[in-house]
């Protein structure tokens, strides 16, 4: 499901010019699901926006879902984002002026020839996997921290992607809060066979994981292979 070969980026010029990715190889089979782990300025989310083709490689190879990023040019990169790949971050990124289903159903607004066929209802469908369907007219200002996240959860799942890419998830949530969404992570991978690769600094959603990765410098230093149990401890 996803490739990386060889993967090298850096930000600057000059000599100001800084590596962050040094010739990173990784690979992810479809339906794992992988805790990416290391310091700050590790480069571990420079590495799931290469990923999420964010930003672009200065060397090296990145396949996703069987296209390779090279040969695809910008508005073919930005399909591929809206139609198979869902983001969820520390910040949750909802726009306050529009309902929570508007902004569960964002992505179809973005898709070619403005796709919104069924947008309000498969709206309501993701908010119900996330238990929010009765807060869909609400305003995110009106929801709490966890709330929130349920709904960019909710957005991220609309297109029903392939693969769901999580900088931090956890990082503004309670501790309980953030349980229940490590569970239904795991509920993704193993129910509906979703292909996950989450960065994190936190100790619970690793142990979640299937497959520990450790960047240190921009290298992968460690990879550590777990079984784990049906819910996140």
């Amino acid at each position: 499901m996803i490739q990386l070969v060889g993967v090298s980026k850096a930000y600057g010029d000059g000599k100001a010019r800084q590596p962050v990715l040094r010739g990173v190889s990784l690979e992810v089979p479809r339906g794992e699901m992988v805790a990416l782990v290391g310091q700050s300025g590790s480069g571990k989310s420079t590495l799931l926006n290469l990923v999420g083709g964010l930003d672009r490689a200065d060397e090296g190879k990145i396949v996703v879902d069987g296209l390779v990023f090279g040969e695809l040019d910008d508005r073919a990169l930005s399909r591929l984002r809206n139609e198979r790949i869902g983001f969820i971050f520390q910040s949750f990124h909802l726009l306050d002026h529009l309902a929570v289903a508007e902004n569960v159903a964002l992505p179809a607004f973005f898709a070619p020839n403005g796709a919104a066929h069924r947008a309000q209802e498969r709206a309501l469908e993701a908010l119900g996997r996330v238990g929010l369907r009765e807060y869909a007219d609400r305003k995110p200002t009106a929801l709490s921290g966890g709330q929130k996240q349920r709904v960019a959860v909710a957005r991220a799942l609309f297109n029903k992607p392939a693969i769901l890419l999580c900088d931090e998830p956890t990082g503004s949530l309670d501790s309980e809060t953030g349980r229940e969404l490590i569970e239904f992570f795991q509920e993704l991978n193993r129910k509906d066979g979703m292909t996950l690769l989450i960065v994190t600094h936190e100790e619970r959603v690793s142990q979640a994981a299937q497959r520990v990765i450790r960047i240190v410098d921009g290298r992968i230093v460690a990879q550590e292979t777990r079984s784990v149990e049906l819910s996140a401890t």
